[in-house]
């Protein structure tokens, strides 16, 4: 049975479902954010939102706090697994190199690739390097991510903590994610602090013995607001990064060169750019069947080759130019030889003289 592409990849990826899925190589860290996630929200539906349903009894409205918080954390592990499990835009490696690009140095036998080489990218002149594990010149905005061994288009990184690269294809999902999360939490901790005032209200105002009735309200704040730093600060940066048509990797490169971002195109189209245009369809078919590629033989071996498909009258032409050639350089060396024994006769002669 032939082998799929998904099963031959030479990335250090991970496929799920037949190659449906494609995860990083730190897929298992899945299992901790999706656990960051959904624990707090059963601990604010267990110890929280099932107090707070008697608070709001018209129209059962406090039944709306745990149906919100549940259907919003589905929300959130979507967009967690549309940005782990999609391809982030690889871009597929060579077989071989760009034979066009291609140069032979008179010494060396070797093929000889210019790292850089400039390309026009939406009318500006930018340069592009050349990749030596993928065999391809990457793209603009293209970078290869040492984790998954893939060329990623508009890499903006590889997050740890979703298990994949950000690039092209699922940096919307990305921040959707992030920005998402930062609501959830915001939630959260503002149904916790209600929590907690009601307490208050009911304990003549004592915030201690609120706290003790409501151990979990107290861990819960306390956890939403440590996570807010991190998602929020996030959610900000991205906000930033999209306004100024930017990627993490773009930014600190930019920052250490002091270089012009050439890629901005204001901001309401740099946001236009990412929400509201169509995801670029995947350039890979990880379940299709997997072809050989056609290897094409260097230069060199290109010449051994076609001299060893000569007919045989040519490679007996050859063979009789080869003797001939060894038979010319023995006589020399026989008459060099000669010669040389014979001026060393005259030398000794003239030394007994």
């Amino acid at each position: 049975m032939a082998k799929k592409v998904y099963q031959v990849w030479k990335g250090r990826n991970k496929f799920f479902l037949g190659g449906r899925f494609i995860f990083g190589p730190d897929a298992k860290s899945l299992l901790a954010t999706f656990s960051l996630i959904v624990i707090p929200v059963i601990v604010f539906c267990v110890f929280v939102g099932r107090h707070l349903r008697h608070e709001f009894p018209s129209y059962n409205a406090g039944y709306a706090i745990i149906v919100a918080a549940i259907l919003f954390t589905i929300y959130v592990l979507v967009l967690l697994l549309l940005t782990s499990a999609h391809d982030p835009g690889i871009v597929p490696r060579n077989s071989h190199p760009p034979e066009e690009e291609c140069s032979h140095d008179r010494q060396t036998p070797m093929l000889q690739f210019p790292r850089t080489k400039e390309v026009m990218y939406r009318g500006i002149t930018v340069r592009v390097k050349y990749c030596d594990t993928c065999m391809l010149y990457r793209p603009p905005r293209c970078s290869h991510c040492s984790i998954c061994n893939n060329c990623v288009e508009r890499f903006d990184h590889h997050c740890p903590w979703v298990g994949q690269c950000i690039g092209l294809r699922n940096y919307r999902f990305f921040f959707m994610f992030v920005s998402s999360s930062t609501i959830l939490c915001i939630y959260i901790f503002s149904m916790s602090a209600l929590y907690m005032k009601i307490l208050m209200n009911d304990n003549e105002g004592t915030v201690w013995k609120a706290m003790k009735e409501s151990p979990a309200s107290v861990v819960l704040m306390a956890y939403c607001f440590i996570s807010l730093w991190f998602v929020g600060g996030l959610t900000g940066f991205h906000l930033y990064l999209i306004a100024s048509n930017q990627t993490t990797y773009e930014n600190f490169r930019y920052l250490a060169d002091s270089r012009y971002n050439v890629y901005s195109r204001g901001c309401i189209t740099n946001f236009f750019e990412v929400f509201c245009t169509k995801i670029k369809p995947s350039q890979n078919k990880f379940r299709d069947p997997f072809q050989e590629p056609q290897q094409r033989p260097p230069p060199a071996a290109a010449r051994e080759s076609a001299a060893n498909d000569a007919g045989p009258d040519d490679r007996r032409v050859k063979v009789e130019d080869d003797l001939d050639i060894g038979g010319d350089l023995l006589k020399i060396s026989q008459r060099h030889n000669i010669e040389g024994i014979e001026s060393d006769i005259r030398s000794r002669g003239n030394d007994e003289d």
